[in-house]
């Protein structure tokens, strides 16, 4: 990596600040994540639906909202059924609105048969985001962390056969749901070497694991286990791992970090301050602005407000602390919004002084 001179009013570019705060030494600010998804085909001009199916588009629209913003991580991400739609999911497009699933790949069990892993360089729009992911190492790699969003296996199995199907099956047939879950890990580890192929590192997210929708127990049994065997094997590739997990998950936020994974990205339903005082000895936590009510829908005050807050909560966490948006940014959010995020990081400064928040 070349020492290049930061194009923004930070000091230092993502991958030199997050190195330094690794290793405790001096930083010009906190890591900030706003977690910017489809808002990034509002920086290019062009249609949402423009970014699933073209690698180059989808690549320039990631490094024009880096580039226009100058956040701590680039995460290559359309919507959560890419992989699913590769096994055979009816995935609908809107014109200008994220993707969402219009079938699953199979109507009932005796389909199970015929479902196969995916292939990332052939099954659907995988191999547009290995383009996109490459394309996005090549330019801007030398400057920012670039990862892509991995559906966790229970989330993903849950696409191949209906979230209520799934749901009725984790308590009366557990061993169709095993089966399912097995093969969308296989998918997501050959979508995991093909990212670490492309250049980029996976990020790990598993919205139908949540406490909202499935007990901390059943968490343990159909979720955990496969989760476990992705950090692994991206550990082996001696890169760390952030996990999400929608909604409510305070009550296997100890599941979550025994899989191992270096942070934990905490959705604004859950409270930092208690993620702290129960994991943050153990992992790094990252939150938890929340995407809508404050990001969408806030003015530039009710913004910074709640930086100072989640950054007054969590900034001394044992194990590190990331400002982030507690899930992806609705497509709408305001641009000046995004920056007034990033703003207020870049007031706070680091080391945080604790009384200048307070006083806010």
């Amino acid at each position: 990596m070349h020492d290049p001179k930061p194009l923004y009013i930070d000091q230092l570019f993502p991958v030199q600040r997050l190195a330094a705060y690794a290793k405790g030494a001096p930083v010009d600010r906190l890591p900030c994540v706003p977690i910017v998804g489809n808002t990034a085909a509002r920086i290019l001009g062009v249609k949402v639906s423009a970014l699933r199916n073209n690698g180059k588009i989808l690549a320039d629209a990631h490094i024009a909202s880096y580039r226009r913003f100058g956040y701590d991580n680039i995460r290559v991400f359309t919507d959560l059924y890419t992989i699913a739609e590769g096994m055979g999911a009816k995935v609908r497009v809107p014109e200008d609105e994220t993707a969402f699933l219009g079938e699953p790949a199979i109507q009932d069990v005796s389909g199970i048969a015929n479902l196969k892993p995916v292939d990332p360089y052939s099954d659907g729009v995988l191999p547009h985001h290995l383009e996109a992911i490459e394309r996005v190492v090549q330019e801007v790699g030398d400057e920012v962390p670039v990862t892509a969003a991995l559906t966790g296996p229970f989330t993903n199995a849950s696409f191949l056969i209906g979230a209520v199907t799934l749901s009725r099956f984790v308590l009366k047939d557990p061993a169709t749901v095993h089966k399912l879950c097995k093969l969308s890990l296989e998918s997501a580890l050959a979508y995991a070497e093909a990212i670490f192929a492309a250049g980029g590192t996976p990020s790990l997210t598993d919205a139908m694991s949540s406490s909202t929708v499935i007990s901390p127990k059943q968490f343990e049994e159909f979720s955990f286990p496969y989760l476990k065997i992705l950090v692994d094997y991206i550990h082996s590739k001696s890169k760390p791992v952030t996990l999400h997990i929608c909604g409510k998950t305070s009550p296997i936020w100890d599941k979550m970090a025994d899989t191992g994974a270096d942070c934990l990205s905490i959705d604004n339903d859950a409270d930092l301050l208690e993620a702290k005082k129960k994991i943050g000895h153990r992992v790094r936590l990252m939150g938890n602005v929340h995407p809508s009510a404050i990001m969408l829908q806030g003015s530039r005050q009710d913004i910074r407000r709640e930086v100072f807050k989640c950054v007054l909560a969590a900034h001394d966490n044992p194990c590190g602390f990331v400002l982030a948006s507690g899930c992806s940014l609705p497509t709408e959010t305001p641009l000046q919004n995004i920056d007034a995020m990033l703003d207020a990081v870049r007031e706070i400064g680091y080391p945080v002084a604790v009384e200048d928040l307070d006083a806010q």
